[in-house]
């Protein structure tokens, strides 16, 4: 039983570009079929803004045999190994998110995948906040135009471990999102990473409790390490439970580090298992650090 049938992994997603990763890319929505996701989900998947047209074709396809859901796609994220981490503000960098955008919004509409992560960038010395500030805008205002027909959302995730990353609240996502609303891109929304937050400082207790309902998604991953839930000391089976209880209706990602050798599926149900009881850890389930 999968988890789109009611299964025990009913209300999560898995991050393959997180896990699955003994695997060939290609290979990784079957894996979460077979483990028993129902929903998957994507860092931006090829190396270049705009793949070639057959390397598109092929991931949809893995995908969709896969019988699994593509629930949430990250934009170009340039050199991510290299600790690039997005290109929505950097003003010499914006042509290729702009032509990134398509490609995304393409996939999306024909995979029926309907929530987009636009990484902001790490401020650049060669140009001023503000001037990184408006290109931000300028290119949410159009990812957001691009996937609104299908009922897209854009997302800003505030991330840990990049020093030079700007967005590192909830609130420094929300300044961004606000200018975005009044700007007539209402289509966007928060990506609230609970080890991110955490990690950061965040209450993350208090800022669900104020704003739950309003998440465009969630993930979580245990602390420290980004291993997974109950490897670390996050209270993730009470913010789960909260998280539901405020009214979050989307899924929960499960975007953590597994050995190199790869979790097996029962370790995914001892993850689950663990977040409804909140008392025990999952045997055998280890950590390795992440950015």
């Amino acid at each position: 039983m999968t988890a789109s049938d009611g299964g025990p992994l009913a209300g999560y997603s898995v991050n393959c570009s997180t896990l699955f990763t003994e695997l060939p890319l290609m290979e990784r929505p079957a894996a979460a079929r077979a483990a028993g996701f129902g929903t998957v989900e994507f860092w931006w998947p090829f190396e270049e803004p705009v793949p070639a047209e057959a390397q598109v074709r092929e991931f949809e396809a893995a995908v969709r045999d896969a019988g699994v859901q593509l629930g949430a796609l990250n934009f170009y994220g340039g050199d991510m190994p290299a600790g690039e981490r997005g290109v929505l503000s950097l003003p010499d960098r914006g042509a290729q998110f702009r032509a990134n955008t398509p490609v995304v919004a393409g996939i999306g509409k024909r995979l029926g995948c309907r929530l987009f992560n636009a990484l902001y960038g790490n401020r650049s010395t060669d140009f001023s906040p503000e001037e990184q500030d408006a290109e931000a805008l300028r290119n949410l205002r159009a990812a957001a135009a691009a996937v609104a027909p299908f009922g897209g959302t854009v997302l800003l995730e505030p991330l840990s471990g990049a020093p030079d990353y700007p967005l590192r609240t909830a609130a420094d996502a929300a300044a961004v999102l606000q200018q975005a609303h009044d700007a007539g891109a209402e289509n966007t929304a928060l990506l609230a990473d609970f080890y991110h937050l955490a990690v950061n400082g965040e209450d993350v207790a208090a800022l669900i409790a104020a704003d739950a309902a309003r998440f465009g998604h969630v993930q979580i991953a245990d602390a420290p390490g980004r291993g997974a839930p109950g490897t670390g000391s996050l209270p993730l089976a009470r913010w789960v439970r909260e998280l539901r209880a405020r009214g979050y209706a989307g899924d929960v990602s499960l975007e953590y580090f597994a050995p190199a050798d790869g979790p097996s599926p029962g370790t995914f149900l001892q993850v689950a298992d663990f977040l409804v009881a909140g008392d025990t850890s999952p045997d055998g389930v280890s950590s390795t650090e992440g950015s």
